[in-house]
């Protein structure tokens, strides 16, 4: 089991920035890999970015160069710093652990609004 907790988020400007935290308990294998998905109004919920424990990184090609994963293996928690923020990053956004790590099940934090407004 991995529970997580997420904090930050809120309303931003366009061109404004805000950082999303996500701390982890739980199963050391399955926080191994954690990232962040978003989930606009009527849209799928799609895969923003992810950070594994050994530095491997994945970032949607449309947020590269705006937004950076990061994390803290000491305290088990991922980051989501967030630049020049446009109206089209306005989702929930989703902390995830275990999704990519065979035999993990997908953990989901409980979600936090970001709304960019113009």
């Amino acid at each position: 089991q991995v529970h997580l907790v997420e904090s930050g988020g809120g309303s931003v400007q366009t061109g404004g920035s805000t950082t999303l935290s996500c701390a982890a308990s739980g199963d050391s294998i399955c926080i191994s890999s954690m990232g962040w998905y978003r989930q606009a109004p009527g849209k799928e919920r799609e895969l923003v970015a992810t950070k594994n424990s050994a530095g491997n990184t994945y970032v949607l090609h449309s947020v590269k160069g705006r937004f950076t994963i990061s994390r803290d293996n000491a305290k088990n928690t991922v980051y989501l710093q967030m630049n020049d923020l446009e109206p089209e990053d306005t989702a929930v956004y989703y902390c995830n652990a275990g999704g990519l790590i065979t035999g993990c099940p997908h953990y989901w934090g409980q979600g936090t609004q970001v709304t960019v407004s113009s």
